[in-house]
């Protein structure tokens, strides 16, 4: 079912054990959401047997989010980018500025009135791009967008997989209220039973 919406951007830092394995940091909001475009690029290997296709692997290898916002603070940028705040109160960026990846949430939603809720566990931003332009005779909104690059994370889940995003809808089988109402207030780890 098509969305008609995008709202609930969140972000939650990164802080990786001495293997690379991440923890989250409770998250925080982002910024107002207006868009969210998430692209992603496949590995493909395809192995010829009996002058055909016999075998096609299709692996994830990453993505690019875009991300339009109202406004990114300087708390935020200095999260995303790696930008400093100075004794000023100013926003410093640098050419020597290297981002730390972390986690992103929002939600989306479909034209039924329910929501498709998202986590992308891995995103390491650039810098936001800003458009400016002057007044004239009608009023123009400018605001930033800024572009990440989204990768697997290196934690494991209880499959020995690395996860690179996790969604669910609200409403759909087997979906607890839980998992939906704590969907924000820490990044969704999976859960699966263990066979015996």
């Amino acid at each position: 079912m098509a969305t008609i919406g995008l709202d609930r951007l969140y972000y939650s830092k990164i802080t990786e054990d001495s293997n690379g394995e991440e923890t989250y940091a409770v998250p925080s909001v982002l910024a107002k959401a207006i868009t969210a475009e998430l692209s992603v690029e496949l590995v493909e290997a395809i192995l010829y047997a009996d002058d055909g296709a016999a075998e096609v692997v299709k692996d994830f290898n990453s993505g690019t989010l875009t991300l339009g916002v109202d406004d990114i603070g300087p708390t935020v940028a200095a999260d995303l980018t790696g930008a400093s705040t100075d004794d000023n109160g100013v926003l410093i960026s640098a050419s020597e500025n290297v981002g730390t990846p972390v986690a992103v949430g929002f939600r989306a939603q479909k034209a039924n009135g329910t929501y498709r809720y998202f986590w992308l566990y891995r995103a390491k931003f650039g810098l936001p791009a800003t458009n400016l332009q002057t007044k004239a005779d009608s009023i123009t909104f400018s605001t930033p967008t800024i572009e990440g690059t989204v990768m697997r994370r290196n934690k494991l889940d209880g499959m020995g997989k690395h996860p690179w995003k996790a969604e669910v809808t609200e409403g759909d089988a087997g979906v607890s209220a839980g998992t939906i109402t704590g969907w924000f207030t820490e990044v969704y780890e999976p859960v699966y039973t263990p066979e015996p």
